[in-house]
């Protein structure tokens, strides 16, 4: 599928919805879906970074998900972690830098030890920076951002006329990075649901129907696509 590789989006951001109901199709677990949602994110970052994306940032664990059945957390937090541990082992070979975005005290001190490995081991890499979004919930950072300005006016470190945009946006876990040109939320679900709300303001949103298991490089292209037809304004006429 032919895309204009001129007019990439830089930074694409994916909600990875839908792997219980398709575990649930199967007549699987919610883990098992979660599994190969692991496989399905794999592929795709892979893909983005072959064809040239420079940023991608998914939404694994959100704040609101420690709701969930205490199994099906213990299962996917396990997972994340043997996929951080494998991620590092291939990162020179996949010149892919990973950051994570969110509060990582909350977690496990076996899991917050491999993010620290997989972020200390692929920061010098080149390629895709591959942001997951995990213990993450966009009120949080708004609210965490205004605190620290908050301390840094009181501490005179700067003064309240020198809070705008950029400062606040300095202060948020994407410091550094672009906003999303798009974000894709697959299962058909269209809400956001927490996800950069600060960062997404104009980004393109694109709902597709398909559950993440089954979302595949086609698809991808298919975003990109869909992403190229739009004009984009940012207020202007």
């Amino acid at each position: 599928m032919e895309f204009n590789k001129e007019n990439l989006p830089t930074h694409i951001a994916i909600i990875m919805d839908g792997n219980r109901r398709w575990a649930k199709k199967q007549g699987k677990p919610a883990s098992y879906g979660h599994k190969e949602g692991a496989k399905t994110l794999e592929k795709v970052v892979r893909y983005a970074n072959k064809i040239g994306i420079k940023f991608i940032t998914v939404y694994a664990f959100s704040t609101e998900n420690w709701k969930r059945a205490e199994e099906e957390v213990k299962s996917l937090m396990l997972l994340l972690q043997s996929y951080l541990d494998e991620y590092s082992k291939r990162a020179d070979t996949e010149n892919t830098r990973i950051k994570v975005l969110g509060d990582i005290t909350a977690l496990s001190e076996g899991l917050q030890k491999s993010i620290k490995k997989c972020i200390q081991r692929t920061k010098d890499n080149t390629g895709i920076t591959f942001n997951i979004a995990l213990n993450y919930g966009g009120r949080d950072e708004i609210v965490k951002a205004v605190r620290s300005i908050a301390l840094k006016v009181k501490d005179k470190i700067i003064n309240i006329e020198d809070i705008n945009e950029n400062s606040i946006s300095e202060e948020l876990y994407t410091a550094n990075d672009p906003d999303p040109d798009l974000i894709i939320r697959t299962s058909g679900e269209m809400r956001l649901s927490n996800f950069l709300p600060w960062q997404s303001v104009y980004s393109e949103l694109l709902f597709v129907q398909k559950n993440w298991p089954d979302f595949n490089e086609n698809d991808f292209d298919e975003a990109i696509i869909e992403y190229q037809k739009r004009t984009r304004k940012f207020g202007a006429n």
